[in-house]
């Protein structure tokens, strides 16, 4: 039952937020409806467009739109719509019409008077408003606490415990950053299971995380930014840290991160960084702990300072001085000496002994984006597993709330390897959630005794996996051709339109558009078409570590970096 204005005082700020009025909803309610004619058609651009049916005939319906185009189309072409006591409804299960036109244009509708959250009998929809909502004040957290859910407007805080919401600081400094669509991306899917005891009391949580994106960690587009921690670390808010990891307050003093933007409108670096700060504290990680969380991370930005040379008429490279692996290595525990030598000369087994094989300055270049892309990643998956730690009280569970945040699905005019492995985590986590939860509310409408066909909402994307994952698929075929010396990008491409062109329906050849970057293949995603340029990716996959370097890692007296890299 919605509640009056006055009880929705307690809110604070963030009401208009949550629900609206009392007198919008009045207005809403009785605007003047025909519920015979009144539909929601289908669109070619729109994909649907609210109307009235001015005709029926042999199958066929006219209907005007609100736009006031007349469209003829088939009778399933035509969705009822609900009436008007429905408008902006909070529990999308309580329609009398529930169809994809009625969810999405209640989503739509909700989301335009930015109301972020709706309900949909278990599930609790969120979407991204790209800007910061007064719904998380402090009034708001003590407005839901202890209350049911249908007591208050929907929300992510019917769910939440501080620790929980703690984890967000951390993980969206090292795994947030500014994309050309987005100031907040998640680079990574992550799946929060907040566990409850048979009485309903919180027992604890634990955090799954897929796929970091590490390539930006030494890559960056132009509009783009790396992980917001480089920038908080750099805005001087706490000047010891500068100090401590030898750095300066100028992105553009560390090539790793600023080939894009170093600044984002709509984020107060400042203020991130006093959140991430007091994060790593409420989480429980130690002091050394933390201190080594900072060193690591000045190491990277460290680690795109390094330069080497070629010697004179030899395929060997050299450093050029000595002064940045001083202080990279000062930072990870390392002598410096030590971690040069094993860069520009590594040993390698052969058979059963070791062997020293030189190194071309590109190779070393490489060597050392594989290195600082793998520290980074190891960092980010081990405060994972310390966060669930903390959150883990070992008390009895018996119920879960999942949250789903997949890694933002963007389309880019240019999309290389990094994207398709976005889009295939994207496809598998919602495949999973699919599959996951439509089969819980399922078996809630068994026990409710209503009257069902069994539906696996998770085989919608299997094509679409089955094609990048199966033997013969695309990871397998680029794989392979990793194992021939003389496999090129064109070879690649041609033994992948051999293998799908013609077979699999997701995978097409591109419709080349003037003024576009160039596109080897298309492949058909769950949530659209994407234009794949294939360049590079036989190096991108190899991305060897250099094993004498790991080797040093593990022997580091900085002990949060030999337990990164122990296995």
């Amino acid at each position: 039952m919605a509640s009056g204005d006055a009880e929705m005082a307690v809110f604070g700020e963030a009401a208009p937020y949550l629900r609206k009025s009392e007198k919008e909803r009045i207005a809403a309610q009785n605007k003047p409806f025909d519920a015979k004619t009144s539909v929601f058609v289908a669109h070619p651009k729109e994909s649907f467009v609210k109307g009235t049916i001015t005709s029926r005939e042999s199958g066929k319906v006219t209907v005007k739109t609100e736009g006031g185009e007349t469209l003829t189309v088939k009778e399933d072409q035509i969705f009822p719509m609900n009436p008007p006591k429905y408008d902006k409804i909070e529990d999308m299960a309580m329609m009398t019409h529930l169809h994809e036109p009625a969810v999405l244009y209640n989503l739509k509708e909700r989301y335009a008077a930015w109301m972020i959250y709706t309900y949909s009998g278990l599930f609790c929809v969120t979407v991204n408003p790209y800007k910061w909502l007064p719904v998380y004040n402090p009034e708001v957290v003590l407005a839901y606490r202890g209350k049911k859910r249908q007591e208050a407007p929907p929300h992510i805080f019917s769910i939440s415990d501080d620790q929980i919401i703690s984890a967000n600081p951390l993980l969206e400094a090292f795994g947030n950053a500014k994309t050309v669509r987005n100031d907040n991306s998640s680079r990574f899917g992550k799946f929060i299971r907040i566990h409850f005891g048979a009485t309903g009391k919180l027992a604890s949580a634990d955090i799954e995380t897929y796929l970091l994106e590490k390539s930006r960690v030494t890559f960056q587009l132009k509009a783009e930014r790396s992980y917001h921690i480089f920038y908080q670390i750099m805005s001087n808010k706490k000047p010891e840290l500068i100090e401590m990891l030898l750095i300066t307050t100028n992105p553009f003093d560390f090539p790793f991160v600023s080939q894009g933007e170093i600044t984002v409108p709509s984020i107060d670096d400042k203020e991130e960084l006093m959140a991430t700060d007091s994060a790593i504290d409420i989480l429980g990680f130690t002091a050394d702990e933390k201190t080594a969380i900072y060193k690591l991370t000045g190491a990277v930005m460290h680690y795109g300072n390094l330069k080497f040379k070629q010697k004179p008429r030899e395929e060997q490279a050299e450093p050029e001085g000595t002064e940045v692996a001083d202080k990279a290595a000062y930072l990870m525990g390392l002598n410096s000496a030590d971690l040069l030598k094993a860069l520009c000369y590594p040993r390698v087994k052969v058979g059963n002994e070791y062997v020293t094989k030189g190194q071309t300055a590109q190779q070393v270049h490489n060597a050392v984006g594989a290195l600082a892309k793998a520290l980074y990643e190891r960092m980010f998956l081990w405060m994972v597993v310390r966060i669930n730690e903390q959150l883990d009280t070992k008390q009895p569970r018996q119920y879960f709330i999942g949250v789903l945040d997949i890694a933002g699905f963007e389309i880019f005019d240019f999309n290389s390897f990094e994207q398709l492995c976005i889009n295939f985590t994207n496809e598998k986590l919602q495949q999973f959630f699919n599959h996951h939860m439509f089969v819980l509310e399922q078996e809630e409408y068994k026990k409710e005794g209503i009257e069902w066909t069994f539906i696996d909402f998770g085989m919608d994307l299997a094509a679409c996996i089955e094609l990048i994952e199966k033997p013969m698929g695309i990871f397998s075929i680029l794989e392979e051709e990793c194992m021939f010396p003389k496999a090129t990008d064109t070879s690649f491409k041609n033994k992948l339109y051999d293998q799908h062109l013609g077979k699999s329906s997701n995978f097409q050849k591109p419709k080349p558009t003037k003024g576009k970057a160039e596109a080897h293949f298309s492949l058909v995603h769950y949530a659209g078409t994407v234009d794949f340029n294939i360049t590079g990716w036989l190096e991108k996959n190899k991305d060897p570590l250099n094993e004498t370097v790991i080797g040093l890692y593990q022997k580091s007296s900085v002990k949060t970096l030999a337990l990164l890299f122990a296995n």
